[in-house]
């Protein structure tokens, strides 16, 4: 009796061991790094960019019970504005609020989303989102191994240091900053002198005389404090032929690594802040006019007479381009353009 006892006791020791070794361990939470080149502020001040990625990655650890957690990185300072594509697509970034065209180097149809004169509202621009022309530049983005999480658009306007620039026999001679491939090709059918630089780095450019004129968005032009060098600003309160696809993105190995119910969080959350973007942009395109204004500044705007001459060298040179270089560029535009 007393040896069965001895044997049922340890028995017990040892379920009882099993069943400690053995007990579900909480899931170590995922801490995921966002990098962006605009200046960073707080979840309530500063570039709207900075602020509504802070609101993604604090919502998304709510909803997620501290599962996902985010690291910020702003003003370029984990990884450069343009190779942020680059390191998305090969997993070594997991996150970052990117203007697509900026990869149009490495991917040529994604020149398409800052095409001259194209996009011609916020509303228009989000709903490429829905459209066939969304989908299929869904589809070519998460080829090349990146996710598009939130849909940002920006209109931007022109800064520039001697002369406003309105119409386009205004850009003659100057160098001049478009912002994408495609925006270049028109700038230099219309005489000016492209220059490629990213937004980040406009005022530098700006200061040392690399740059007469630049075109950005209504923010940067605001949070990089270009009226600091230039004496005039064209504003897209009115006509704007720049509308720039500047989403939230993850790496696509990112992505996948996560479990059905954080991707489901990941996309409702990201698409919460589309209003976000969209409103917040267009409260900038007014801001843009009055920071200007009170640094003693020229503060210009463009009418539909000006906008349709853009529109007609944008046609003839741009979106030719686009068709005739990129493939299936033809096909791409003709969805874009279907998109009222």
């Amino acid at each position: 009796m007393r040896r069965n006892f001895l044997k049922a006791a340890l028995a017990a020791i040892g379920a009882l061991s099993l069943g400690l070794g053995s007990a579900p361990v909480l899931a170590q939470a995922k801490t995921l790094k966002i990098s962006h080149q605009f200046p960073g502020g707080s979840i309530d001040e500063g570039d709207f960019r900075d602020r509504m990625v802070r609101k993604f990655a604090a919502e998304v650890e709510k909803k997620t019970n501290g599962q996902l957690k985010f690291e910020i990185y702003p003003s370029g300072s984990l990884v450069k504005p343009v190779e942020q594509w680059g390191a998305m697509a090969n997993g070594s970034l997991d996150m970052s609020l990117y203007p697509l065209a900026y990869a149009g180097g490495r991917v040529p149809e994604l020149n398409i989303g800052l095409m001259p004169a194209l996009v011609t509202s916020y509303e228009q621009g989000l709903r490429w989102k829905d459209a066939p022309i969304g989908k299929e530049l869904t589809r070519i983005v998460e080829e090349k191994g990146v996710k598009i999480i939130t849909w940002v658009w920006q209109a931007g306007g022109i800064a520039s240091r001697a002369k406003p620039v309105i119409s386009p026999d205004d850009v003659k001679g100057l160098k001049f900053r478009g912002g994408s491939k495609e925006m270049d090709v028109m700038l230099k059918a219309a005489g000016a002198s492209p220059t490629n630089v990213p937004s980040s780095e406009i005022y530098s450019a700006m200061q040392s005389g690399v740059l007469d004129a630049a075109l950005t968005s209504s923010t940067s032009l605001i949070s990089f404090r270009l009226h600091e060098h230039a004496k005039h600003v064209t504003t897209a309160r009115d006509k704007t032929f720049w509308f720039m696809f500047e989403p939230i993105m993850m790496s696509k190995a990112t992505f996948d690594k996560l479990s059905p119910d954080q991707q489901k969080i990941v996309m409702e959350v990201g698409a919460s802040l589309e209003k976000f973007g969209m409103d917040n942009a267009r409260v900038d395109d007014q801001k843009l006019a009055d920071v200007f204004k009170q640094a003693g500044d020229g503060v210009n705007d463009m009418n539909e007479a000006a906008f349709a001459k853009w529109r007609e060298i944008a046609r003839n040179s741009s979106w030719k381009d686009f068709e005739e270089k990129v493939p299936n560029g033809k096909k791409l535009l003709e969805m874009a353009v279907a998109v009222k």
